[in-house]
């Protein structure tokens, strides 16, 4: 650490210890008002949709900074004086150059249309000619039970997979499989992945929601030497297809694609896989840039120096999505409850420590991450460029509370695999909180949100849901079917801001508790995610 910064982080040290004393010990108060004025900034037009990497996203990182600041919390990122609040995460960025092409059995489809495509972070130009063959829902963890490569060759060809999981998969478990497909591929010799949509998800979401986004940019965090890091890099190229060129991939097979879309249709259905006839040749290229972007972070010193290399880390993404300047009427997409509520969450949560006036055992880290909406990105480059000598022990995360009535539940992710679920039960139980299994298990919400990252990493974390309860399950559907990436998403909402202290303060007992714990968080013996028993 540069001697200016230590002076600095000492001086704030020093400042943010002289609250923790005796005289100033004190109930932590969380309140409706404090908690809507964060949500209310954030959200404002003037911050223009926090896109990552924009005016409206450095805006955001400066309150952060500044709300932390104001509390007295050390600076914990990789600069000196202002800057030292902020971790500078570069990034490839990607667009598709012009319209992709695709062709099954020497048969041309529309890509752009049919198929969904996107820009590729790692080259300008690629074409990947080569047979196919279906390898079910494409999962490889024979030691969980899933082995659906078993039997077959896919090296050099395309892998062809239904999307998710079976039914009845766990969902945290299935969750993570589904975004380990393309590393299961590559490590088992393929190039390229080719996504089936199950019927489920047909009637979810039509085709065209896919293709659009494979138009739009996409983006990898850089490593040094310039290129985008990538969980497979050795797949050249992977497509969602709609229904006719699906279909056209199993001419002449063994079975229809009809026939094993029904198969995985049914409860624990998995159907096998097989070799496809047609040769399948997709050609796209990209127009590669850069940019670069900012985690915020600050640290609250922990009180035992027995415990002071085990890091507590609370997170909250700071992006949103931006703006369409290619929309009527309103373009921002302000993102009030995704997730302005979860930073105001992480301020109201520090801001209780230092109030207390109760210093915690151990350091606790508190990180606005950005490029959550891009791949859960921020969070990625944090969890693979620690900024702190010590090892982060558990993470609490904060991600889009839907506030539109007063929960009475919570669904706590991660919970079940760790230690820290037992913080989770007491937290609930001492405001009256129940804790529910996932209602919507085909969301995937477990690898959705900044803490899988650290999961991935072998670090027991949770993150909550406002739950079904009280009338949740018509008032969170309905967000999500409604306002979730639209720009309706904004505090003109009916929130209930009581709810959000209420969320806040739940979060802060669970934080609490970890820090003050005598051990750290622990995998439980039997977790799939224990780091010795699963695929990093």
């Amino acid at each position: 650490m540069p001697i200016r910064r230590l002076a600095l982080a000492m001086t704030s040290a020093a400042a943010l210890m002289a609250a923790f004393t005796p005289a100033s010990a004190a109930e932590p108060e969380f309140t409706a008002e404090r908690f809507r004025s964060h949500v209310d900034f954030l959200a404002s037009d003037l911050l223009e949709g926090r896109d990552t990497g924009s005016r409206g996203y450095d805006i955001a990182a400066s309150y952060v900074a500044n709300q932390f600041a104001g509390l007295g919390l050390v600076p914990a990122g990789e600069g000196t004086g202002a800057a030292g609040w902020y971790q500078n995460v570069p990034f490839v960025t990607a667009l598709r150059a012009d319209a992709p092409t695709l062709s099954i059995g020497g048969v041309s489809f529309d890509a752009a249309k049919q198929a969904a495509i996107g820009p590729s972070t790692l080259a300008e130009a690629q074409t990947l000619t080569a047979q196919a063959v279906f390898v079910g829902f494409g999962l490889d963890a024979p030691a969980a039970g899933f082995d659906d490569y078993r039997g077959l060759d896919v090296r050099g060809k395309y892998v062809v997979v239904l999307a998710g999981s079976p039914k009845g998969t766990p969902s945290e478990i299935g969750a993570h499989l589904n975004s380990m497909k393309a590393r299961f591929a590559q490590d088992r010799g393929a190039r390229g992945i080719i996504t089936l949509r199950t019927l489920a998800d047909q009637k979810r979401y039509g085709f065209d929601v896919l293709a659009h986004r494979a138009g739009e940019k996409s983006i990898g965090w850089a490593q040094p030497d310039g290129k985008a890091f990538a969980l497979a890099p050795g797949i050249e190229i992977a497509a969602t297809l709609d229904t006719a060129p699906a279909e056209a991939l199993f001419a002449g097979a063994r079975r229809t694609l009809a026939d094993v879309l029904a198969e995985a249709d049914k409860q624990g259905g998995r159907p096998r896989g097989f070799a496809l006839k047609p040769e399948v040749s997709i050609t796209r290229r990209t127009s590669l840039g850069k940019l670069s972007s900012t985690n915020v972070i600050g640290m609250i010193p922990g009180s035992d120096p027995a415990l002071a290399n085990e890091y507590v880390l609370l997170t909250a993404h700071l992006d949103h999505v931006g703006t369409d300047p290619a929309r009527k009427g309103d373009q921002i997409f302000n993102g009030a409850m995704d997730n302005a509520t979860g930073v105001a969450t992480l301020i109201e949560v520090a801001r209780a420590f230092v109030t207390s006036g109760v210093k915690p055992r151990r350091p606790i880290l508190l990180a606005a991450l950005t490029a959550e909406e891009k791949g859960l990105l921020g969070a990625e480059y944090l969890a693979k460029h620690p900024v702190v000598p010590g090892k982060v022990v558990g993470v609490v995360n904060f991600d889009m509370p839907v506030l539109l009535y007063d929960f009475t539940d919570v669904i706590a992710f991660g919970a079940n695999h760790s230690t820290l679920g037992d913080a989770v039960a007491r937290a609930g139980s001492a405001l009256g909180i129940a804790l529910s299994p996932d209602p919507l298990p085909q969301e995937g919400l477990f690898t959705r949100s900044d803490h899988y990252k650290f999961v991935r990493e072998g670090i027991p974390s949770v993150f909550l849901m406002t739950g079904f309860g009280n009338g949740g399950d018509k008032q969170f559907t309905s967000f999500l079917s409604t306002h979730y990436h639209k720009v309706s998403d904004s505090p003109a909402l009916p929130i209930d801001w009581a709810a959000g202290a209420k969320f806040a303060k739940i979060n802060y007992l669970i934080a609490k508790e970890i820090a003050d714990a005598p051990t750290a968080p622990a995998w439980k013996a039997d977790s799939f995610f224990k780091p010795a028993g699963t695929a990093r």
